[in-house]
């Protein structure tokens, strides 16, 4: 395909597509998609080898949390039966973190429901960052605290995070019907205070909320404007009790093609499978390695994942490595803060004789549902059970 063929060229030279190019990988037939994963893998694997790193999850704080997030189980207003508890102390998210740092996680994400820190709340999560960083030599800290107010992401600089994570979600034309409580301005702003601070900017998307692939295209641009350095990609985990609880529009090869399209739009980024991989892609999960360099360990902040040693287990059987912490994961011109760099181009340049594809103006139809597969998390973090990593 003449189309897949300008993808990877752009992907190596590390130029943006066109929307019309990033709307024709989604619009590509199942027939396809192994075309499209082979072609999309060369361009990983130009900047990132064979390596997946590995991140881990704490769930510092679950639940209660008074923002309307639709996709959200821990949102105002949710009926699903997740775990609720108050603040971990440091020592107990400390002792959580090095459970997946022993499973090979290079990067430990430390997160907490609510719209966004109080000053005592930064100096809390302060604590738990050099408390995990005293025990783990080499780890990575990521914070996700919600919104961030002035200051506070100097603070978690200071304290020891490399990362701060603030996912932009879906485009900024349907936001507001995702959620009310907060706006996509303020997303964006958070990211912002997170790169003027010096921190490693992490912020991604989350597909089958019932969106378009103009609106799927949207938000990944709109990443690649913002240029962090991780982009997670999350697929909807419909939870009974939440409003989105009937939104199954996912088959494993749409997943495939939408981590295809982020790649090709972010080639030299951390692009992170994460939450929803086991219920939408299940056994195609292996293939998606070949698009990703990056994947969560074990459990999410709600729900049960994969187990830890499967995860390991699929990487090494798949002809991957687990990525070591004397490696750096970003290619050198990143690592060195030059971000995409002005090879990036404005989108525009470069001819693709693939007739461009027509946005669809509706979601995708509804896929079978597996309920089966969402599983509320029970053990690790806030209980009295092993974790799973």
């Amino acid at each position: 395909m003449d189309l897949l063929n300008t993808l990877v060229e752009k992907g190596l030279r590390r130029e943006l597509p066109t929307r019309e190019e990033a709307l024709a990988v989604l619009a590509t037939s199942d027939d396809d998609v192994l075309d499209v994963v082979a072609a999309a893998g060369k361009v990983r694997r130009q900047w990132f080898g064979r390596r997946v790193k590995l991140n881990y999850l704490v769930n510092l704080k679950s639940g209660l949390c008074p923002e309307d997030c639709s996709y959200c189980s821990q949102r105002l207003g949710s009926k699903a039966e997740i775990l609720k508890y108050t603040w971990l102390k440091p020592e107990e998210a400390s002792e959580a973190a090095a459970a997946g740092v022993a499973g090979g996680a290079k990067r430990v994400c430390l997160v907490a429901s609510g719209r966004g820190p109080t000053d005592r709340d930064v100096d809390r999560v302060s604590r738990t960052i050099e408390a995990i960083k005293e025990q783990n030599e080499g780890v990575e800290v990521c914070a996700c605290l919600g919104l961030l107010s002035d200051g506070q992401a100097e603070r978690l600089r200071d304290a020891g995070a490399d990362a701060y994570n603030h996912n932009l979600n879906t485009s900024e034309g349907t936001y507001g019907d995702i959620t009310t409580t907060h706006t996509y301005a303020d997303r964006v702003d958070t990211v912002n205070k997170a790169h003027a601070a010096g921190l490693s900017a992490c912020s991604g998307l989350i597909a089958g909320m019932g969106e378009s692939d103009e609106d799927l295209v949207d938000v990944v641009f709109a990443l690649r404007e913002l240029d962090p350095d991780s982009v997670p990609v999350n697929f909807l985990i419909p939870f009974e009790g939440t409003p989105l609880a009937k939104e199954w529009h996912l088959t494993p090869q749409r997943c495939l093609r939408i981590l295809a399209m982020t790649r090709f739009v972010c080639p030299d980024v951390e692009v992170r499978l994460a939450g929803g991989r086991e219920v939408h892609l299940r056994s195609m999960q292996p293939l998606a390695l070949h698009l990703v360099n990056s994947i969560f360990l074990g459990d999410y902040l709600t729900s049960e994942g994969q187990a830890g040693k499967t995860d390991l287990e699929m990487i090494a059987d798949a002809g991957f490595e687990v990525e070591g912490t004397d490696t750096t994961t970003l290619p050198e011109h990143r690592a060195a803060g030059g971000g995409c760099g002005s090879v990036c181009g404005d989108g525009e340049s470069g001819g693709c004789s693939a007739e461009p594809a027509e946005a669809e103006a509706t979601a995708a139809p509804a896929a079978e549902a597996r309920t089966d597969l969402v599983a509320v998390r029970r053990r690790g973090a806030g209980t009295d059970l092993a974790p799973n990593a």
